[in-house]
């Protein structure tokens, strides 16, 4: 354990991490997961702040554990390639990005509802939060979906972990993961366009109680994999054991 080395971006990004999430479940007073999540750009529960606090913010601790594994993972490797400052440009790009093409996805689907990506006073978005609406205006499944985009946070690192994983699967695509439920190690050029797939295929089907927010991390993988196209320098034989 004493041989174990954290590169400090990686480390700190960890520490940020577990003290939010600590913070969220003893400061409940402060509703930090209210305030900290972000939310759809025309809700009016959106704040400045929200698209980079969300990506400090887990629900759970499967949540928090399995993004804070893939980042030791994965982050550590990245940013003894890259160093610090190209590391954290990536990641908090990637968590950008997440977040630009889960908006993107919503303002579509309110746009299919009422006629604009914003709402400008066309529904009574009090009312609705009570769940109260115009049967006139919408139909119980778009009062729904509705509600979800303007009232439903999101939180989590999960973007830019999925543009981790995207980045370490085109520098090391030959390196051996062990996946859980799989016996024999799998190539991560393998590994992960399945992983991406199946993310792909959840988000277009939107299962009724799927609270994941699929394209969020198809939102990190894409911006992932075109910074990897623009970085990547093709005479790099640094860390050559995993490629």
């Amino acid at each position: 354990m004493n041989n174990i080395y954290i590169p400090p971006v990686v480390k700190n990004l960890l520490i940020i991490n577990v003290l939010f999430f600590v913070a969220t479940y003893l400061l409940t007073s402060l509703h930090l997961d209210d305030i900290l999540a972000v939310y759809y750009f025309d809700s009016p529960k959106f704040e400045i702040w929200q698209p980079i606090s969300y990506m400090f913010m887990h629900g759970g601790i499967a949540h928090i554990f399995f993004n804070m594994f893939a980042l030791y993972s994965f982050g550590s490797i990245l940013e003894s390639r890259w160093g610090g400052k190209k590391f954290i440009i990536f990641y908090f790009i990637t968590g950008l990005g997440a977040l630009a093409l889960q908006w993107a996805v919503q303002a579509y689907e309110v746009h299919q509802i009422i006629g604009s990506a914003t709402n400008n006073g066309k529904i009574n978005l009090a009312a609705l939060f009570q769940g109260e609406f115009n049967t006139s205006q919408l139909s119980m499944a778009q009062a729904v979906t509705l509600r979800s985009i303007y009232f439903g946070g999101m939180v989590g690192a999960s973007g830019a972990i999925f543009g981790l994983l995207v980045a370490f699967g085109m520098l090391y695509p030959n390196a051996e993961l062990l996946i859980m439920f799989i016996p024999v190690p799998v190539k991560a050029k393998y590994i992960i366009p399945i992983y991406i797939l199946v993310e792909l295929s959840l988000g277009v089907a939107q299962f009724e109680g799927d609270s994941i927010a699929h394209y969020a991390h198809l939102g990190g993988a894409l911006i992932g994999f075109i910074l990897v196209k623009i970085w990547k320098d093709k005479n790099d034989t640094f860390y050559t054991l995993y490629e």
